[in-house]
């Protein structure tokens, strides 16, 4: 006779079964969406932190720690099929990463003020939508922000981040 479980006893045993896996860690990362930087109060409009490193499967919650922000992917800087995301002012999001690459974001009233930045997912493929990333046409204060992100990006060990 087959064992019924009901869904809740499902949905245990899936999350029990998935973190027995060797290696599985789940994490969320933190990013608020800010007027002023916490450690430079003359940064005025940004994401901090700017640049967060995850592994696949993380989550990213954007915060809004102060009103008026929101965090939206920026066409043409995810990974092809990966998922995009647009959340509303004023409110948190949170968005899980499952897919290897460079995602691109911005606070849609205030891109051309500079306030972007950037989830980084380690693994296979990482790299392969670098080039397409770093081409998207930017404007205003957030072309700067992006040559200073890109630039940071450069200096860092990705391999070990």
């Amino acid at each position: 006779m087959p064992m019924m479980l009901s869904r809740r006893s499902f949905v245990a045993a899936t999350a029990l079964l998935a973190m027995a896996r060797p290696g599985f860690a789940m994490t969320t990362h933190e990013v608020q969406m800010l007027n002023a930087h916490p450690e430079d109060k003359k940064l005025r409009q940004v994401f901090f932190p700017r640049i967060q490193v995850v592994q696949p499967g993380d989550t990213v919650a954007f915060l809004s720690t102060d009103k008026g922000h929101n965090s939206a992917s920026v066409r043409g800087m995810t990974p092809e099929g990966a998922t995009t995301w647009d959340g509303k002012i004023n409110n948190d999001i949170e968005v899980t990463f499952d897919t290897p690459g460079f995602y691109g974001y911005q606070c849609t009233p205030h891109a051309s003020v500079g306030m972007v930045g950037l989830v980084i997912v380690q693994g296979e493929g990482m790299m392969d939508n670098l080039e397409a990333a770093q081409g998207v046409r930017q404007r205003g204060k957030a072309k700067q922000a992006w040559e200073d992100i890109w630039a940071e990006v450069e200096g860092m060990d990705l391999a070990t981040a």
